[in-house]
């Protein structure tokens, strides 16, 4: 197999124009191919009067020595699991996002039939009460948008990009395209999945899991752990587990699951996090400061990545979401929540981002290694009581953020926010070293994307769930320090977004397969 690389394309072409393309520049006959495939398109956008997309290609040939001058594609080539596990028990995962059923998925390959339990719902009845609470303000504590079928990553971007360098990111993403997804995703340089996708991805992952074998337990909540010898008792409100491995891939909103944990006496540490907004733009600005006014591709919508330093302060965008909404995502009565989302087609009004300062744990008094949860609490309480405490979010227009002005109305840009907002000082609700920081963050976003830091950006409150503020310690086996419990995915600490967490939970199924 051999590679064709950097293909600069001006026009929108047929997938056979294209090929043709990329074959003609490597100088290779097409009467020799017997296939090839995209394996990486990118938007390149640096220069407005020269946006462009960057191709490359895998190409199988009847005879490679006929191009000598051509790179070779080597595919990953992943290494037979060890699967040494004899146990009579079947593992038991608690939690249902992506950690825990890639998890599921990996063991289920290897002819192993776990138990999943989560105290939400499935999809399908989950997308009820979080479409519910959007309409009234009625929110499930038990089956959200933090918990139930597909994690918090289910009313997201379904963005799949990671930082991470690891073989089995490109299974994560063949395994989605196995499962519904769009085949872009697995080249795309920015592939994501939108949460119309996800949630039938979800169902057809759910169907394949059952048909071999695997059990879901759904509105089972996880009250208790107890240890004897080698047997584990996951204890349920209604019903009792008995296995040798548990993978605790609860996610990060699982508040009350970590203070049981920590009295069980699992090792536990601080991690930083971090705190801060929604912002919001009309998409049509974003795609014009992106991609400016020249190309005649027809581009999707417009991303962006903004990082900015001061001092031992960080202020980022997290999540962006072309297209989307900013979604109410508490999964506790009397708190606000946000997060974003955006369907596949990335097609609404409005973009948003998640506009985040990093808190230190140093920033907090104490040893306890829940302080972290503890700090989020007190934000989101406070964001709910600012905005009159009847489930709407607090909001300001940015210009009004950095005078300490109550806004009296939306400008250019409408808030997305449901089921409702209220014009607050969100000054009020941050410490001052968070506003002090998102605000130099922001306008200096303003000096890279024109318009971010307009007067009439509008600015939602509070963004508090963006990673785990507790890291449960575990070994070089992913154990923790009581043996047969693996702490799993983005709660546990150990990863920060539905790839990584999809990765760890490949990980961790390895691991328990390969335990004698």
């Amino acid at each position: 197999m051999l590679k064709i690389e950097n293909v600069r394309i001006y026009e929108d072409l047929n997938v056979e124009d294209l090929f043709n393309k990329a074959l003609k520049k490597a100088g290779i006959s097409k009467s020799d191919v017997t296939s090839i495939k995209i394996t990486r398109k990118s938007i390149d956008a640096r220069n407005k009067k020269d946006v462009h997309y960057l191709y490359s290609f895998a190409v199988n040939v009847k005879d490679e020595r006929k191009y000598p001058k051509v790179k070779k594609y080597e595919e990953v080539v992943f290494p037979e699991p060890a699967c040494n596990r004899k146990s009579p028990y079947r593992p038991v995962i608690v939690g249902m996002g992506p950690a825990g059923l890639f998890c599921a998925l990996t063991l289920i390959e290897n002819g192993y039939k776990p138990i999943l339990i989560d105290q939400g719902d499935c999809v399908e009845e989950r997308t009820l009460k979080v479409e519910e609470y959007r309409k009234s303000g009625k929110l499930n504590p038990h089956s959200n948008v933090q918990f139930g079928e597909g994690g918090a990553g289910t009313f997201s971007d379904g963005k799949l990009t990671t930082g991470i360098n690891s073989p089995y990111v490109s299974k994560v993403l063949e395994t989605f395209k196995k499962f519904g997804g769009p085949e872009e995703i697995c080249y795309l340089q920015r592939p994501h999945i939108g949460t119309d996708n996800l949630r039938e991805i979800l169902k057809n992952i759910r169907n394949y899991i059952e048909s071999e074998g695997g059990t879901y337990y759904f509105n089972t909540r996880m009250e208790r752990i107890e240890k004897d010898g080698e047997r584990i008792r996951v204890i349920c409100e209604d019903c009792c587990f008995e296995t040798d491995a548990v993978v605790l891939a609860i996610g990060h909103s699982a508040r009350r699951t970590f203070e049981m944990l920590k009295e069980e006496g699992l090792e536990m540490k601080r991690k930083n996090f971090s705190v801060g907004v929604r912002i919001e733009h009309l998409q049509k600005m974003i795609n014009e400061a992106q991609y400016g006014t020249y190309t005649k591709l027809n581009l999707p919508p417009a991303e962006y990545k903004l990082v900015y330093h001061d001092g031992e302060r960080v202020c980022y965008s997290f999540c962006m979401c072309p297209g989307g909404e900013v979604m109410a995502s508490s999964s506790e009565e009397g708190h606000i929540v946000t997060n974003g989302m955006s369907n596949y087609a990335r097609n609404g009004k409005n973009a948003n981002a998640g506009i985040l300062v990093n808190v230190l744990k140093e920033d907090i008094e104490g040893d306890d290694p829940l302080a972290g949860i503890y700090y989020q609490e007190e934000l989101e309480k406070k964001a709910y009581e600012l905005a009159g405490s009847n489930n709407k979010a607090p909001v300001q227009l940015f210009g009004d953020y950095l005078n300490n002005k109550v806004s009296s109305n939306y400008g250019s840009v409408e808030p997305s926010y449901k089921p409702g907002y209220e014009f607050c000082d969100l000054n009020e609700l941050f410490p001052q070293y968070i506003n002090d920081t998102l605000k130099k963050g922001i306008t200096y976003f303003g000096t890279k994307i024109k318009g971010f830091a307009d007067y009439d950006s509008v600015l939602t409150g509070v963004e508090t769930r963006t990673s785990s503020p507790v890291t449960i310690v575990r070994n070089e086996d992913l154990e923790s320090n009581i043996e047969g419990i693996y702490p799993c995915g983005e709660g546990a600490g150990y990863a920060g977004g539905i790839t990584s967490a999809a990765v760890d939970g490949i990980k961790v199924a390895l691991k328990i397969m390969e335990k004698a």
